[in-house]
């Protein structure tokens, strides 16, 4: 076990990536507290998630920004390199063919602030999720 010497949080693997401090309570504290760059980002990627799930709840699960509709439908958050997209192994199975350019695994996409955000197929994510019932 390795423990964070600012947060005092324990995690497996040493120097796990993680936000120290209390988790934000909303969106807009969420954003508010990433770096001046990311902001901007994660604004576009809650834009495009907000038009794409007008019926969902904003609220924050797992420490991340979510869009919940009785259950949760997709997670997003920022780190050092990348926003990350958490809609569920079901939809990166099935859009695994558009993530040719991104690093993914079961559950997860990564999006690098090195390359533009692909605003569509965000979006297009987020309604199969919704659409199909395969939550996250």
């Amino acid at each position: 076990m390795w423990q964070c010497p600012k947060c005092g949080r324990e995690f497996d693997n040493t120097n796990q990536d993680h936000s120290c401090g209390e988790p934000s309570k909303t969106i807009d504290a969420y954003i508010a507290a990433q770096s001046e760059e990311v902001r901007p980002l994660l604004n576009q990627v809650r834009d495009t998630l907000r038009e794409a799930l007008p019926y969902a709840e904003e609220r924050i699960s797992w420490r991340m920004p979510t869009y919940w509709y009785k259950q949760n439908i997709i997670h997003f958050a920022a780190f050092k390199k990348h926003i990350g997209l958490y809609p569920g192994e079901k939809a990166i199975e099935h859009f695994s063919e558009r993530f040719t350019e991104y690093k993914s695994s079961k559950g997860a996409v990564q999006f690098p602030y090195s390359k533009p955000l692909p605003l569509p197929l965000i979006a297009e994510i987020a309604k199969w999720c919704f659409d199909t019932g395969n939550h996250h």
